[in-house]
């Protein structure tokens, strides 16, 4: 939720923290974690006392796919009716659905149509990684 508020323009703690209801000790933790992963950075904007926003880091931002992709979920599993919120494209001028779609094809991602395969060399030590059940998804 935090990162949700981010993306519609909240970067004070103080905003944060109206927006999403929750107690300063808890925000704090989650702020700490999320720049401690990178997802924001933490940068002074007042000297007393002291205060700080927390933006998007580039890493932050490409967070906004899943986000959106979760959003759907929502409007598609607990919206009773209309959606929520509607997004438009800037670019086009048109409201969208969000979707995720394969690079290639343009055709939706669905969980019965996909597999999977490893992508990486298994080390020749001793600590090489035992094979492990294969990451194939079927009858979902």
């Amino acid at each position: 939720m935090v990162i949700r508020e981010a993306f519609f323009g909240a970067r004070r703690f103080d905003d944060l923290q109206n927006k999403l209801g929750i107690a300063p000790n808890i925000l704090t933790d989650r702020l700490d974690r999320l720049v401690a992963e990178g997802i924001f950075v933490r940068r002074k904007y007042q000297d007393q006392p002291e205060r700080y926003e927390y933006p998007l880091t580039e890493k932050g931002k490409d967070l906004y796919g899943p986000l959106i992709a979760m959003l759907r979920w929502g409007d598609d599993w607990l919206a009773r009716g209309k959606p929520p919120l509607i997004l438009t494209h800037k670019k086009c001028g048109h409201d969208f659905n969000p979707a995720v779609v394969c690079d290639h094809c343009r055709e939706p991602l669905l969980a019965r149509d996909m597999s999977y395969r490893l992508n990486y060399r298994p080390r020749s030590d001793s600590r090489q990684r035992k094979p492990g059940r294969p990451l194939i998804v079927e009858d979902v």
